[in-house]
């Protein structure tokens, strides 16, 4: 099990390793790098055949601004493609308008603004349909949430 994390510039590394963390965290190999849709897009190409041909199985694709990163993924590979606009010009509002609307038959599920964390969780929850020992981990991770939760709240209701 293996998903790829693409970013458009070095500068979102940091907001893009929340993705590799949470990857880590649950086992799951992964791979990052830094590729422009528009300014290198012979080097994407290559790079999603070499990772379709290694086995990657889902990608998560980080992009601001006009954010066609996701997108130009999505129409070079039939991999789930998990976008997360970045904040930029407008926020990230931009960038998260730009993903979401992708034209019909070419989708790229998209998790809020800067939330590469969701994203990998997307990809984690994609890949447990597949292997059920990360459905395990996955299902144990949701249940020490949820007692966290319960432990750190007192039966008082408080309005």
């Amino acid at each position: 099990m293996k998903v790829l994390i693409l970013f458009g510039s070095p500068s979102d590394k940091e907001t893009m390793k929340k993705a590799k963390d949470l990857l880590d965290e649950f086992g799951v190999e992964n791979e990052s790098y830094a590729i422009s849709a528009h300014r290198a897009p012979d080097l994407l190409e290559k790079v999603l055949r070499e990772k379709e041909a290694e086995g990657f199985e889902v990608i998560i694709a980080g992009a601001g601004l006009a954010a066609h990163l996701p997108g130009v993924v999505a129409s070079k590979t039939v991999l789930p493609v998990i976008g997360v606009p970045l904040k930029g010009a407008l926020e990230g509002l931009d960038a998260l308008l730009s993903i979401v609307q992708m034209p019909k038959q070419i989708p790229v599920a998209t998790v809020g603004i800067n939330n590469a964390a969701n994203a990998a969780m997307l990809a984690v929850e994609i890949l447990s349909i597949k292997y059920p020992k990360l459905r395990e981990k996955l299902l144990n991770y949701r249940d020490a949430m949820r007692k966290n939760i319960e432990e750190n709240n007192s039966a008082e209701v408080i309005y």
